[in-house]
């Protein structure tokens, strides 16, 4: 059986968030066949780890987890691989099973299947694994398996969301002058929004990005009422030398005056970002045998999961990042063998 045709039965198995139960029952019957490893099921989550008594416990780590789609469209199409999570991320996740067959040589390794990585992360198989079985991911370090096309994508950007809510004050459309009106104030607000300057910050190296999104807005009672109350949901994602304060701050500072007393700024959701810890020696081996140079990951990761354990962690997988959760998402054979090909070398050769 050709890689793809292995990634085509992953790929063939619906396992939108939240309904990874049989994906992740096929993930351990595979891994239960294999003699020289320890196999947990924490509930969808499953962890398979090699314990050969080597002083340095390397985690391969990826989500099982799909956004919606329809897996019976799946389909091999010569050197192709199409369907909803072929690219992210189920490509890499039968390159994981696949080289999970191979015993340790200097090194003990543990594969980590984890559920519902695309919702929220409140609802994170790999935070639920580290709440109910820490042991189970304990490492010196980790690579997470997302689509990089396969270079080193090092540390991830932090993604913080929050809703702004204007005041004003109601009146009758005919007669505006005697009120203030919220959504003309959210306007100006949208206006700086779509203004900002990306900033950018070049840490280990690589260079982030940061970017300000303006993703949802409400307002209005009645076509007849000035309103009084309008709001907006803004994304801003953040380079890993900012903190939860300094994101706000500067959506604050982007907003500026338009910004007034009795306004109301709420987070409703921040992760933290994660250096790229490209200093760190397994790490920048992994880098080397790729070949090429490594760049940083503009997404949210659960590399900072990993960092926030204290576990130096980078992205490295098959596929393009840029496809991942299009309709037309698709892994090649050749970046299927790129990906089994340096993580192989990576983990059974010394650095």
């Amino acid at each position: 059986m050709s890689r793809l045709d292995r990634a085509l039965e992953l790929v063939a198995i619906s396992s939108v968030s939240r309904n990874e139960s049989e994906l992740a029952g096929f993930v351990e019957r595979k891994l239960r066949g294999i003699a020289h490893l320890s196999v947990e099921r924490i509930g969808d989550n499953v962890v398979a780890t090699t314990n050969a008594g080597f002083a340095r416990r390397v985690l391969v780590a990826g989500h099982l987890d799909t956004v919606p789609g329809d897996a019976s469209q799946a389909r091999v199409d010569g050197q192709t691989l199409f369907g909803v999570g072929a690219c992210d991320m189920k490509g890499s996740l039968s390159v994981m099973l696949e080289l999970a067959a191979t015993p340790p040589t200097h090194q003990d390794v543990s594969w980590v299947f984890y559920a519902r990585e695309e919702i929220a992360r409140s609802e994170s198989g790999l935070v639920e694994l580290a709440q109910l079985r820490p042991d189970l991911v304990r490492g010196d370090v980790a690579v997470v398996a997302e689509p990089t096309g396969g270079c080193v994508e090092a540390g991830c950007q932090g993604t913080l969301r929050v809703s702004v809510t204007f005041h004003g004050r109601r009146a009758h459309t005919a007669r505006p002058f005697t009120g203030d009106n919220a959504v003309h104030r959210l306007g100006a607000a949208l206006i700086r929004i779509a203004a900002y300057e990306p900033r950018s910050v070049e840490i280990d190296g690589v260079v982030f990005v940061e970017q300000m999104q303006a993703v949802s807005v409400s307002g209005g009672i009645a076509p007849n009422v000035v309103p009084d109350v309008a709001s907006v949901t803004i994304n801003h994602r953040v380079a890993p030398d900012r903190s939860r304060d300094d994101a706000v701050a500067q959506i604050r500072h982007t907003l500026g005056d338009c910004l007034r007393e009795g306004d109301e700024v709420v987070i409703e959701d921040f992760a933290p970002p994660a250096r790229p810890h490209l200093g760190d020696p397994l790490l920048a081996d992994l880098v080397r045998r790729t070949g090429v140079a490594p760049r940083a990951k503009v997404g949210w990761t659960d590399v900072a999961t990993f960092t926030e354990m204290g576990i130096p962690a980078t992205n490295f997988g098959a596929g393009d990042p840029l496809l991942a959760h299009r309709s037309d998402e698709f892994v090649t054979e050749d970046e299927l063998d790129v990906f089994a090909g340096v993580l192989s070398s990576w983990l059974v050769q010394a650095p």
